[in-house]
């Protein structure tokens, strides 16, 4: 693409010659000739006379270097940095239809434009929105919906009932709708198992990472609401609010029945305790 024609997109100011092309983003210590990369970062800004870069992504108040690269000026050089991939970046191409080796029942709905990958297993009467992928080995319970737009990757367990919205992406081996942890204890010391039957429910434009588990609860839903980011390795329990727009590093842990409300951040390895209630903002 053109400087021009990536300034438009991503509502930069151009400092320089619009004509030149890049191809791909890189790093700024790596990025050479046909590349755009960015300097977000102030420690980055002696880079700039040493980049072989075309283009550099910087905040509006960085001076130009005589005889450097051409600068994109933009408010948020790290979000200018996110799209820029997605006009640049690699994209796998995904081929509409259901591989020969998946078993999909035959009141499953899929809709158009969905990818069904080897080894899929779709139950009976769920339903899969238009256009979304599942990659191999991908497993959707009976009666689960998934709405348009979802990219669920490998080996990802949807179990029975779960709900999801639009634009879900769901990382490899992550299970969505696993039994709660919940048994009571009888007078001999022995468990007897609480059944997990009622509802999760994920929204729109939710990303939950790599090997994470969100359980279901006995009874009222497990509800992750739109925007939120979910890391790898993070645990939600049964019967878990989660708000909008929150977001969990790895290997977070929730407790049953929380409520964490919208904005929240957890970083790395924290755990909540059940029955809390995390406040709206709370870092």
């Amino acid at each position: 693409m053109t400087l021009h024609d990536i300034a438009a997109a991503l509502g930069c100011q151009l400092d320089g010659d619009g004509a030149r092309t890049v191809s791909r983003v890189a790093g700024i210590e790596q990025a050479g000739p046909g590349d755009l990369t960015f300097g977000a970062n102030p420690k980055y800004a002696a880079h700039l006379s040493t980049t072989r870069a075309t283009a550099v992504l910087v905040p509006a108040d960085v001076a130009a270097v005589p005889d450097g690269p051409v600068l994109l000026r933009c408010a948020n050089p790290y979000l200018a940095f996110a799209k820029a991939l997605q006009l640049l970046g690699v994209v796998t191409p995904v081929v509409s239809g259901v591989h020969a080796s998946s078993q999909v029942a035959g009141d499953a709905v899929l809709g158009e434009g969905v990818s069904v990958g080897a080894l899929v297993v779709i139950g009976a009467g769920a339903r899969i929105g238009a256009r979304t992928v599942l990659h191999p080995g991908v497993i959707i319970g009976p009666a689960a919906v998934i709405g348009a737009d979802c990219v669920i990757h490998a080996r990802v367990s949807i179990r029975e009932r779960v709900q999801i919205g639009d634009r879900v992406v769901v990382q490899d081996g992550a299970v969505i709708g696993s039994d709660g942890f919940g048994f009571v204890r009888q007078s001999d010391g022995s468990h007897v198992k609480i059944p997990q039957h009622a509802d999760v429910v994920i929204e729109d434009d939710v990303e939950i990472g790599a090997n994470t588990a969100i359980d279901r609860p006995a009874v009222g839903e497990t509800r992750i609401r739109r925007g939120t980011k979910i890391d790898n390795l993070v645990q939600i329990a049964h019967g878990v609010q989660v708000g909008e727009r929150v977001i969990f590093a790895s290997q977070v842990g929730v407790a049953g029945s929380t409520v964490v409300e919208d904005d929240v951040v957890l970083a790395g390895q924290v755990g909540v305790a059940g029955h809390l209630r995390i406040g709206h903002g709370v870092v």
